[in-house]
């Protein structure tokens, strides 16, 4: 392709008329960008929706009368980390206390907390999922644009040995794609890379907040195991 074309052709017209390794990196590339950013809009929207749910339940909790009363209302928060790790408390409470919130054991507290904290680590785990694909777009991408790069600049030194000619017009369409396929890589890698560290951010920010209700929830069942023993 003459250069005079490569400059009228541009960036569409490029890929159009790049090699089939070429191709194969950018739709590579492209679709791994598609992906990461459907897994930033839906993560940033259930995060957006556990935080305020988060808020939400925490309010709740700190305002009502009782266990029994929170735990039924809490049935209708559905998306919050620490509304479910307060429910799986609720309910080995019950088991471990057949049914009745007053009466508890130190040995029954230590399960409730077992079950506070295996519930908190599943949402957790729940809130990273799909995360390590931005992470390794965000590492990859450029090394997969870095291939074409390479693969580019190959052709750009065929064509001269082909031709026995360094000028632009030899050079020009292996430069052309070599450029294409690094700032594919570079585009698909640095919005991977921010939303991670983003949702990473965010997931500590949860996660925070689970342990400090796991602490507040177990000092409230410890100081109703303390009451218990002095009343009895």
């Amino acid at each position: 392709m003459p250069s005079t074309q490569i400059a009228q052709a541009g960036v569409f017209g490029l890929i159009a008329n790049s090699g089939l390794m070429a191709k194969f990196v950018l739709i590579v590339l492209a679709g791994a960008s598609v992906l990461c950013w459907a897994i930033i809009v839906t993560k940033w929207r259930s995060f957006r929706r556990a935080m305020d749910e988060n808020a939400r339940f925490l309010t709740l909790f700190w305002h009502g009368q009782n266990l029994e009363e929170i735990y039924a209302s809490s049935d209708k928060i559905l998306s919050s980390p620490v509304a479910n790790v307060f429910k799986a408390g609720i309910r080995e409470f019950k088991k471990v206390s057949t049914g009745d919130l007053t009466t508890a054991t130190s040995e029954k507290v230590e399960n409730i907390g077992r079950a506070l904290n295996r519930t908190a680590y599943s949402e957790v785990a729940s809130l990273e999922k799909h995360l390590g694909w931005l992470a390794t777009t965000a590492s990859a991408a450029p090394f997969v644009g870095l291939f074409g790069t390479v693969w580019g600049i190959m052709n750009s030194f065929q064509s001269i040995g082909a031709t026995g000619a360094a000028n632009l017009a030899v050079v020009a369409p292996g430069i052309s794609e070599a450029l294409i396929t690094t700032a594919t890589g570079i585009g698909a890698a640095i919005p991977a890379v921010i939303a991670y560290n983003h949702f990473v951010g965010q997931i500590k920010r949860v996660n925070v907040d689970m342990d400090c209700f796991i602490q507040d929830f177990l000092n409230i069942i410890q100081r109703s195991v303390l009451s218990n023993r002095k009343g009895g």
